[in-house]
């Protein structure tokens, strides 16, 4: 086994990198599931929105419009995605997805299908429910393909940050929504165990997609057709019990089938069933896994928050210590505030180490203080960490220069991380200040308050509740307003 941190001797453990460590010889089991991407209120996630609806539009178009030739050819470069290393295998990364011809198959059954014929299927994850054929392996592998463009990107950044090198190799198919075509070229990727690498980030992996068949068949259409069978006078599924009279879900499988065809032809006729589910589903999306199922899945280590604030904490203060101190300060709060903060930037320092941008981290936080936020409507898309290794306080230049990041798009929230306050009440006064001046929210953490994020977060997970509140960023939030 050789996992992209060993191989690239990268220094870094799963909790604290954004991607998934895979093994570069065998596949993680987890999945890409399209529909908690397309919900994921980002510019990234808004791109790979765009891919992925002109992507099955133009496949049922071109299904209600008889013509199986185009669906053919959009759908045969369909490969199954090796250079992700997700899904199922054993050994070296194969996968039970996509496989050769896999894609000219997935097309006839599209085309074959009731649920594309009549306009049942709206977005890709509902073939999972009516598509003979197809699983959520094919359909993660479909999204893989659909987002392999800004998937490269994401690999390409991630490869800088961590300095893993890179070849120029062939991209493999990319989909264009402009053109509505797959073009391929070269361009710089990792390459492990002599083939591409992909990174896909960890926040968007899962073990189950929200769409399930047996789900939706069990607890949404079979009531339906229960109730259709109590209505209907002389059904001989109707069983008089003393409680009164019923319909077994045994009953209605045994008389309708529980095949897909089945499942698409019953819908079909009980459209309400799937507008239900749908209804049900929302906007609610199952949320990232978190770090305990990561480690799980990767077999990797379990974080340790405390390893990681002592590695900060061993930082000698000092200019001459900065970028070992922003580094160490970016892997833990890496840790500690996934899956609310991810995709970390950090810029290496420019002009000779005068001039930096710190760490700036993208808000998808769905509960917590993160999340409390947001729903406050306090801009905060954004989250930006400005790193002081000073000996002493940090003063108004440096509050300063965080908020002069700040604005009402990119947000207005950010933490000063620095190794000592001696006059806490002072800073916080500052920070009101300019808050009060409306130019955003800087929440200023020392060694100490970092111990204190991590021994609260540390008790939160030991007694098995979800660790996104994060009390002591909520009072000094409140300092400030």
């Amino acid at each position: 086994m050789s996992r992209v941190s060993d191989h690239y001797r990268l220094g870094r453990t799963q909790p604290t990198l954004d991607f998934v460590d895979v093994d570069v010889t065998g596949d993680v089991r987890v999945f890409l599931d399209p529909r908690a991407i397309r919900l994921l209120h980002t510019d990234w996630g808004e791109q790979c929105r765009e891919l992925l609806t002109t992507f099955f539009s133009e496949v049922l178009a071109a299904i209600k419009a008889g013509n199986p030739g185009r669906v053919r050819r959009l759908l045969s470069r369909l490969r199954e995605p090796n250079e992700t290393h997700l899904g199922f295998s054993v050994g070296t990364a194969r996968g039970h997805g996509l496989g050769h011809g896999s894609g000219e198959s997935v097309a006839d059954a599209l085309s074959a299908s009731r649920a594309a014929r009549t306009g049942l299927l709206r977005d890709l994850e509902d073939s999972v429910l009516l598509v003979p054929g197809v699983g959520r392996d094919i359909v993660s592998d479909i999204t893989t393909n659909v987002l392999r463009g800004p998937l490269i990107a994401y690999t390409q950044a991630q490869a800088s940050y961590h300095g893993i090198p890179t070849q120029e190799v062939a991209s493999g198919p990319v989909w264009h929504p402009a053109t509505a075509q797959w073009e391929e070229a070269f361009t710089q990727l990792p390459v492990g165990n002599g083939h591409r690498l992909i990174l896909v980030p960890k926040a968007l992996v899962r073990i189950q997609m929200d769409f399930d068949a047996g789900e939706y068949y069990g607890n949404y259409l079979i009531p339906v057709l229960q109730q259709e069978e109590l209505d209907r006078p002389g059904s001989e599924l109707v069983q008089v019990l003393r409680s009164g009279p019923r319909v077994t879900k045994k009953a209605i499988k045994e008389k309708y089938g529980t095949g897909k065809d089945a499942v698409a032809e019953l819908t079909n006729t009980h459209r309400e069933a799937l507008d239900d589910y749908r209804r049900q589903k929302g906007e609610w999306v199952s949320p990232p896994l978190d770090h305990d199922q990561i480690s799980h899945v990767t077999g990797t280590a379990q974080v340790d928050l405390t390893a990681l604030l002592g590695v900060v904490r061993a930082i000698p203060p000092g200019r001459e210590h900065a970028d070992a101190f922003h580094r160490a300060v970016e892997g833990l709060l890496t840790a500690l505030f996934y899956s609310a903060l991810t995709e970390p930037e950090i810029e290496h320092p420019i002009h000779r180490g005068r001039k930096r941008i710190d760490i700036r981290y993208t808000n998808v936080a769905r509960r917590g203080f993160f999340d409390w936020l947001t729903r406050h409507h306090v801009p905060c898309s954004h989250v930006y960490v400005e790193c002081k290794n000073y000996t002493g306080d940090p003063m108004n230049p440096e509050l300063d220069q965080l908020t002069g990041r700040f604005s009402p798009l990119r947000g207005q929230v950010g933490l000063l991380v620095c190794r000592t306050l001696t006059n806490k009440e002072l800073f916080l006064q500052r920070c009101r200040d300019t808050a009060l001046d409306r130019r955003g929210y800087c929440l200023p953490l020392d060694d100490d308050d970092l111990a204190q994020l991590v021994t609260t977060t540390t008790e939160d997970h030991d007694s098995g509740h979800v660790a996104a509140d994060f009390p002591l960023l909520k009072q000094l939030y409140d300092a400030l307003v």
